[in-house]
């Protein structure tokens, strides 16, 4: 007897607890993960609040049921359940009734509960809010209001309206199942007093929220996207504004009303109220504002939106920080001369010639040893190489497991043998060889370098592409390099991955991630590690779910340390008045930054990520963020300040292009700040058009090294220059900078209006229009090759602008473009020639530039004497070692001389 009671609780906890155990596990690792990548903190603290809300919200939510449910049932306790009416087994009726409320209850709870779990950081950031530096022009509220606590207003107000729906469904079914509710003559419904009590108390209740949605839907109206410009305008200030008041006022009476009708006997009163509530939204909402537009606005509608223009404006470029753009002239003028080029050579010098995507096929052609190593992309960044401040490119080579052949993609080949990627390639942006090809600095497995940039650490555990978990650690060798006909191993010394010291956590792993060899395999030992989220941007979201990834992780070489840099994003769609950009607007942007509307952005933190180890580091460099301050408030063992940040690190950052394609996207119609010019389109910009592999594709924001006018020193910019709507003539060129305290900071460059001057388009036509240029390209398209025309670099020197093009040729059939032409636009002069210096040299006449940097020839020189003596004085001393080190040395720095 007792053990048929027990029966029941046993398997419900058995079945329980076999549903949970998957999730459980999975916590159980990820704690391990966490804590391994040094950040418990965060786990902790993001598991204990979803916990709060999803506890707190089924409590809530079944409490509320429960109780209403079983209020029903006792108002009704004496009357049978319609269906059985009569029957004798009404007990047995009853009980199950009661099973079937409780495990739909329960269900109700559990789906509100799991929709309420993304409130955990809405909730955390209500709590920990931070002032913003300026208040909405409307309701004079600071915009930390509708950044941190509207959110939280509005989430509590349906989560409240959703819990008393659910009240209201579950008890109207309970009594029509008890025929308290039932069908009166005609269309009217017999409604027995204890009903009527119960449903009046809820749906008084109901109106409370639905007033209070009314009140915050009165800050709604600084989003709305129905006027002439995104926010507020005329006749949502001065009509819509008092409907939304008056509407929130009488929802309060209809809650009113309906406790009056207590005492009635029908709901006459209360569906008199709503016909009023109704009446009064056709006439204050809709009728009144379309009247209003129609007749007072549109006939004068610049003079009526004018202010309101104006806040869009302000608003929207404080929001993507257009607001402090520099904006300078740039005369544009033909003064370049044999002597300005020789005082610009690091300029010149580092006029990049090899564009990511031939470079990206070359790469891949001369570079990948094998077909397991693969270079997912280019990255552009600048070194400090032999002296000399210069602009690189460089990819990593990683491991690309799935390009091996099928019948080695075993399991112990792809979790214990191939476990990293190798090294890297480097080039230098404008040298090419005899053969047209890349001149590489850093080359081969292992990795082999032609200058003072040595790679200590060169295997890649962690990348873009290592998407797959891994164990180190293990009794068998991991594969390092491949070597001659055989291979070099290796086993694992870094502190990466999740210690895997027993058979309890090998079984935990081998629970979570569905894989029996993890438990039945025997390479692993007490020392055994395992290694995932080894992709940069899934590793680095997985700890900051809330910040937002850029596209790219750029690969930097520091201390001889493969390291991956990857900017992060905060953002909010809620700055009031401020112009929304979302993916759909700009089909080209990455979909983390634009999966859904952004109407604010600040690349507020840079990430740092071991290739190696994969530890990770997360920098605030934007510590004057709002949304930054709140989350360092959450999480405040997460962000280092910025004065933490080491000085080799800071050297690499650079500003991220989709960020600044986004602000230059904005910056099209925002440059304009007088409302009546706005209002009027007068002066809109557009991105640039050019040709690239015969085809007009819009221009991409580039890197340069350049010195600007007025700078004594070159520095690192990302540019891209604007036409004018529906012309090809350039207007402006923009350029953010990336190097030390002006890091962040915008330039808007001006060209005169009053002269042409060439936009992209434009010299993409002179070019066509040279005849001995077109010849060639005739020529070589009919010999069986296919010409490939770079993008098209604008190069500011001094206050001139120098077009740069570079011309690239592939076999129709081959994958290997090689850089055979500099185009060279200048003035009124359109040359091509074999090298960029040859192109100078036609236009500003003289012998072609020297190929050594700026004094590189005579450091080489005094390096290679310095070098030679030293060893001469380890041979005096009989130090043959020291003696054979030197001679290395030496002989690298005589190739390089020679390469000059």
């Amino acid at each position: 007897m007792n053990g048929g009671r027990l029966f029941k609780p046993i398997l419900i906890v058995a079945i329980a607890g076999l549903l949970l155990s998957k999730t459980l596990t999975h916590l159980l690792t990820e704690a391990w993960w966490f804590d391994s990548v040094g950040f418990s903190g965060v786990f902790w603290t993001r598991l204990t609040w979803q916990i709060f809300v999803w506890v707190g919200t089924f409590a809530v939510y079944f409490l509320f049921l429960w109780g209403n449910y079983r209020f029903a049932m006792h108002r009704t306790r004496h009357r049978a359940f319609r269906f059985f009416e009569g029957d004798n087994w009404l007990a047995s009726a009853e009980t199950s009734a009661n099973f079937i409320a409780f495990a739909a209850i329960a269900l109700a709870a559990l789906v509100a509960a799991i929709v309420s779990l993304p409130a955990w950081e809405t909730v955390l950031k209500f709590l920990h809010p931070t002032e913003f530096g300026n208040r909405d022009p409307i309701f004079r509220q600071n915009i930390s209001f509708y950044i941190f606590k509207l959110p939280f207003y509005e989430g509590i107000c349906y989560w409240l309206l959703g819990l008393l729906l659910a009240g209201v469904l579950l008890s109207g079914l309970t009594y029509v199942l008890k025929g308290e509710i039932a069908p009166g003559r005609g269309w009217s419904i017999s409604l027995a007093g204890q009903a009527k009590t119960h449903l009046s108390c809820l749906f008084a209740a109901i109106a409370l929220p639905l007033a209070w949605i009314f009140w915050l839907a009165r800050y709604r109206l600084l989003y709305t996207s129905s006027g002439i410009v995104f926010g507020a305008g005329y006749t949502d200030v001065n009509v819509r504004l008092l409907a939304y008041k008056v509407m929130a006022l009488l929802a309060l009476g209809i809650a009113i009303i309906f406790l009056l009708s207590i005492g009635r006997r029908n709901f006459l009163l209360p569906l008199r109220g709503l016909g009023i509530v109704a009446i009064a939204w056709v006439l204050l909402g809709v009728i009144s504002p379309w009247f209003v537009q129609q007749f007072i606005v549109n006939p004068n509608e610049l003079v009526k939106e004018k202010p309101y223009i104006a806040h869009n404006i302000k608003f929207t470029q404080a929001a993507y920080r257009l607001d402090d753009v520099q904006r300078e002239s740039y005369a544009a003028e033909a003064r370049l001369n044999r002597r300005v080029l020789q005082n610009n050579q690091t300029t010149i010098r580092n006029i990049r010639l090899w564009d990511y995507r031939p470079l990206l096929s070359t790469y891949r052609q001369l570079q990948e040893i094998r077909l397991y190593y693969e270079f997912k992309d280019v990255d552009v960044d600048r070194y400090r190489i032999n002296g000399n401040y210069q602009q690189v490119m460089l990819s990593a080579r990683e491991l690309a497991f799935n390009q091996i052949p099928q019948e080695a993609r075993t399991w112990v080949n792809q979790r214990l043998k191939y476990t990293h990627g190798y090294g890297l390639v480097m080039s230098p942006v404008d040298r090419a060889t005899a053969d047209g090809l890349p001149e590489l600095y850093i080359k081969d497995i292992p990795p082999v370098s032609q200058i003072d940039l040595k790679v200590s650490q060169p295997a890649i555990y962690y990348g873009e592409q290592t998407d797959n978990y891994i164990f180190t650690g293990t009794t068998t060798d991991e594969f390092d390099y491949p070597q001659g006909d055989s291979n070099a191993l290796t086993r694992y010394r870094g502190q990466g991955g999740v210690a895997i010291p027993s058979f309890w956590h090998r079984l935990a792993y081998a629970y979570d991630l569905g894989s029996l060899q993890i438990l039945i395999s025997n390479y692993f030992t007490n020392q055994s590690r395992i290694h995932y989220y080894r992709q940069i941007q899934e590793r680095v979201s997985h700890i900051a779910p809330f910040l937002r990834y850029d596209s790219d992780p750029y690969l930097v070489v520091i201390d001889g340390r493969l390291q991956w840099i990857l900017d992060a994003y905060t953002v909010s769609d809620r700055y009031p008045y401020s112009e929304p950009v979302s993916h759909s607007q700009d089909e080209g942007q990455p979909s983390d930054i634009l999966r859904d509307r952004v109407n604010y952005i600040r690349n507020s933190v840079k990430v740092l990520v071991d290739a190696y180890d994969g530890t990770l580091r997360f920098f605030a460099i934007d510590e004057s963020d709002p949304l930054l301050a709140t989350y360092r408030k959450i999480f405040p063992n997460l962000f280092e300040a910025r004065t933490a940040i080491p000085e080799a690190v800071k050297a690499h950052f650079r500003y991220p292009q989709d960020l600044f394609v986004i602000q230059a996207r904005m910056y099209l119609s925002y440059h304009m700040s007088n409302p009546e010019v706005f209002y009027n389109r007068e002066d809109l910009w557009n991105f640039p058009m050019q040709i690239y592999e015969g085809n007009p594709v819009r221009m991409e924001p580039y890197y340069v090294l350049v010195r600007l006018p007025g700078r004594e020193e070159a520095e690192f910019l990302l540019i891209l220059p604007f036409t004018p709507a529906n012309k090809d003539n350039a207007i402006a060129l923009m350029a953010a900078r990336s190097n030390g305290k002006d890091y962040g900071k915008l330039l808007l460059y001006e060209f005169p209006k009053q002269k042409l001057v060439y936009g992209p388009r434009q010299i993409e036509a002179r070019i066509d229009q040279e005849p001995q240029i077109s010849q060639q390209f005739s020529l070589w398209n009919q010999a069986g090759s296919r010409v490939i025309r770079g993008d098209l670099l604008i190069i500011p020197i001094e206050q001139s602008l120098l077009y740069v093009e570079p011309v690239y040729l592939r076999a129709e059939q081959g994958e290997l473009p090689q850089l055979k032409r500099a185009i060279v636009v200048y003035d009124q002069a359109v040359v091509m020639e074999d090298s960029l210096s040859k192109s100078l040299a036609a236009i500003f006449g003289g012998e072609e530039l020297p190929k050594a940097r700026e004094g590189e020839s005579s450091r080489l020189a005094r390096s290679a004497l310095e070098t030679y003596q030293k060893a001469q004085e380890a041979l005096k001393q009989g130090n043959w070692a020291e003696y054979g080190r030197y001679q290395e040395q030496l002989q690298e720095i005589l190739e390089q001389l020679s390469n000059e």
